[in-house]
């Protein structure tokens, strides 16, 4: 195997699992060869200095929600990937519930991965959600390649992705059981809460996302 890099970049302040030190990066293709002492270059190789810019390992933010397709207005591929790249952000993870329609079945997951062509930045993953009537499709999302599955125990704030009951939960989880696969849950039981004439406080606030509410959910999960 040729190891020989394709290009070099050094920095004042390169992250490493040692902290942040001078050194150079030498890459060949899309891969890292080695991490080495500053402007230790290959002669040779084309190699860029960017003096004090920090170089660091691309983040990953593994909860977005970009609204594509459907609510692009919102917010879309395009823009939500340009800007998570200029914040060193390589990997994205879209939430099920903001697109029209939202990702609870092939087709919808289809249409949401054709909505990204020409569109991406950078990498971009998807999950694929748990409603009350489609547990029929989640096997399927799941060998389609989605990262994980969301539910919400209460209204997510869409009327298309509907909350689940226990019941629903207990057989998603079933079918999911076998794979290495996260389900992430708003754990949110709604009950009455007391209401105040005054809707301008933080108290009142708060008093509408009562603690037992988050407890009762947990406790049930």
């Amino acid at each position: 195997m040729d190891y020989t890099p394709d290009f070099a970049i050094s920095s004042q302040r390169v992250v490493t699992p040692e902290g942040e030190n001078p050194a150079t990066i030498l890459i060949k293709g899309e891969k890292i060869l080695d991490v080495v002492s500053y402007q230790n270059i290959p002669e040779g190789c084309p190699a860029e200095d960017v003096g004090n810019d920090v170089v660091m390992p691309g983040l990953v933010d593994a909860h977005v929600h970009i609204n594509e397709p459907g609510r692009t207005d919102w917010e879309g591929f395009e823009t939500a990937t340009k800007a998570a790249a200029s914040g060193g952000i390589t990997t994205l993870v879209d939430m099920p519930l903001n697109c029209i329609p939202v990702t609870t079945t092939i087709d919808a997951l289809h249409q949401k991965t054709v909505s990204t062509r020409e569109k991406l930045w950078i990498d971009c993953g998807f999950y694929g959600g748990i409603i009350p009537d489609n547990l029929e499709d989640i096997e399927p999302l799941a060998e389609a390649g989605v990262l994980g599955f969301k539910a919400f125990m209460s209204h997510s704030g869409i009327d298309e992705f509907p909350k689940v009951a226990e019941s629903h939960l207990r057989k998603a989880l079933s079918i999911l059981a076998n794979r290495a696969i996260p389900v992430l849950v708003h754990a949110e039981l709604e009950n009455g809460v007391e209401t105040s004439n005054n809707h301008h406080t933080y108290e009142s606030f708060q008093a509408t996302r009562p603690k037992s509410w988050e407890n009762n959910a947990i406790k049930l999960l």
